[in-house]
């Protein structure tokens, strides 16, 4: 494994202002960045969460007394290094809409139902080899009011921390041939096609389970050339 970052990998991103993703207007910087070195507690820091995973926390369809309306999915894949190596103990957290396409979330008004069987949340951590499997429910697509007639493709949230705080990376998985892709302006944010290409993740007929649920692959790739585009705060 490199011991330097390599910064060509940052172009991979999305960049900080995207006009045509509105929120990024506002909230982006206008002056340069000024870099603060890390200190060494933020570096060594413990991260909350590694020794709290439950068994089924990476099963989303059996948080609730019943079971969640939808359809069910496996998402699967491996967190992996610029060198194509997996990343072993790596927490994985991800969040996502129901199958309505609503978040259990309070500042989410949008008319669509709620889940009582639903929370939308998910955790596990990667084994030796950087692997992870989640179960859930296919997310909907929802209204965003970026713009006239705005809606976000079907979306997955994914959060992997390291083993310190200012480690964490937060990216979002598509699926593929979703028709709301050329209208995102979040998705587009990402200006080379390559790399937008990653946040996609592939269909996985070896791993679907006959008579019970599809597979989606999506490995992701820390830094490097290959790198998942990140979102930038």
């Amino acid at each position: 494994m490199t011991l330097v970052y390599p910064v060509q990998s940052l172009a991979a991103h999305p960049p900080r202002l995207s006009p045509a993703y509105k929120s990024t207007v506002k909230r982006s910087p206008s002056k340069p960045l000024i870099p603060m070195r890390h200190t060494l507690s933020e570096l060594t820091g413990p991260v909350y969460g590694h020794e709290t995973v439950r068994e089924n926390d990476h099963d989303l369809t059996v948080q609730g007394k019943g079971e969640p309306l939808g359809e069910r999915i496996i998402v699967h894949g491996h967190v992996l290094d610029e060198d194509g190596r997996g990343v072993p103990n790596t927490l994985v957290e991800l969040w996502q809409a129901n199958a309505c396409g609503r978040y259990v979330h309070v500042v989410d008004q949008h008319p669509a139902p709620l889940d009582p069987n639903f929370t939308g949340a998910g955790r596990a951590q990667s084994d030796a080899q950087g692997y992870y499997r989640f179960v859930t429910i296919k997310p909907g697509a929802y209204p965003w009011g970026n713009h006239h007639n705005a809606w976000r493709p079907a979306h997955i949230h994914f959060s992997v921390f390291g083993h310190s705080f200012v480690s964490r990376l937060v990216t979002q998985m598509y699926f593929p041939g979703d028709p709301l892709f050329p209208f995102d302006p979040i998705f587009n944010s990402v200006t080379d096609e390559k790399a937008r290409n990653r946040m996609i993740s592939a269909f996985d007929l070896e791993n679907t389970k006959p008579d019970w649920a599809l597979c989606y692959r999506f490995n992701i790739v820390l830094r490097g050339r290959n790198a998942t585009p990140m979102e930038k705060k």
